[in-house]
């Protein structure tokens, strides 16, 4: 079989967009029937670093299932890197770059071999497979457990394995699924200023997370999606400047918020909303002009432990626009 390297260009419009969703949708029948993407409509640029966000069942997953060709829409088009992901799935996986939340690396294969038959799956040369193996070792810091297998290594080097492995074959666009959740804040770090080294190289990422700083540091434009529909999307800042909260304040209480407790703090002047979490209570402000002494008077009967204060945040955003904690 003759080898050919793996396509990497998408003829010769250098602006088309690298994702293009249009009135797309997908219902899954059932019973009972769900309504998983109710027509989005959103572009992300090449090179960009775009963040989907929403919580547990708002389709953002549905979304990237959709642009990565596992799952068939039910109307409207998902184009990507210029080519229709139902139409031509085949190619638009050569461009493709996908980590998941699920390990899936070859546990019968060293961490070297993972990286080489995935180039060589992808129709590069074995030579150029082998150069190219060694170099993402290096590069995601890895050679020197290239003899080792995945389940010999820690949860962190694993997962820069999946990334390395997922931009092997030279994709234009890469999918990260929640990538750093379970990570200790150290891998996450490393995991993460790896991936801004990629964006120099002309990498266009899709992010979906959990950690809202995450999102705030790393992405140029992020999408909240709930109920299958596009909230909003716009830079952190620009979000933040017209959905967030002047104030953003946690309490942690030594019982569950009371109602006596909730009705005070919604009663202080300027605040927008007051959400029982698992620990507390959070508020959230207009002002945050003496607002953590009048919070804290006022959740007194419930019994103080601990209390922070922020000013406008993109979890705050997120509050303000869908109502749910991220992790429920």
């Amino acid at each position: 079989m003759t080898m050919v390297e793996p396509e990497v260009g998408v003829g010769s419009a250098a602006a088309t967009a690298a994702v293009r969703l249009t009135g797309l949708t997908k219902t899954y029948p059932g019973p009972p029937r769900v309504q998983a993407i109710d027509g989005i409509d959103l572009e992300v640029a090449p090179g960009e670093m775009f963040g989907l966000l929403g919580p547990n069942g708002a389709g953002k997953s549905t979304t990237v299932g959709v642009c990565t060709t596992r799952i068939r829409p039910t109307s409207g088009t998902a184009e990507v890197l210029g080519l229709d992901v139902s139409r031509e799935p085949a190619r638009v996986k050569r461009r493709l770059g996908v980590v998941t939340q699920t390990n899936t690396l070859d546990r019968s294969l060293t961490l070297y071999e993972n990286l080489y038959y995935h180039c060589r799956f992808f129709g590069v040369r074995a030579r150029t497979a082998r150069v190219r193996a060694e170099d993402l070792l290096e590069r995601f810091r890895l050679s020197e457990r290239a003899a080792a297998f995945p389940d010999q290594i820690s949860g962190g080097m694993a997962q820069r394995l999946q990334v390395a492995r997922a931009i092997a074959h030279r994709p234009r666009l890469l999918f990260l699924d929640e990538p750093t959740a379970g990570l200790d804040p150290q891998s996450r770090l490393a995991l993460w200023e790896l991936v801004e080294q990629l964006r120099s190289d002309g990498l266009t990422v899709v992010l979906t997370t959990h950690y809202m700083e995450e999102a705030d540091q790393l992405c140029d434009r992020v999408a909240i999606v709930d109920h299958g529909k596009v909230l909003v999307c716009d830079p952190p800042a620009s979000l933040k400047a017209r959905h967030g909260a002047g104030a953003f304040i946690e309490l942690e209480l030594e019982r569950a918020l009371s109602a006596p407790v909730h009705a005070a703090l919604a009663g202080i002047t300027g605040v927008r909303s007051v959400e029982a979490t698992a620990r507390g209570v959070r508020v959230m402000a207009d002002d945050s002009e003496g607002l953590l002494a009048r919070a804290v008077e006022a959740a007194g009967p419930d019994g103080v432990r601990d209390a922070s204060a922020a000013g406008s945040t993109l979890e705050a955003v997120f509050i303000n626009l869908t109502g749910r904690d991220l992790r429920e």
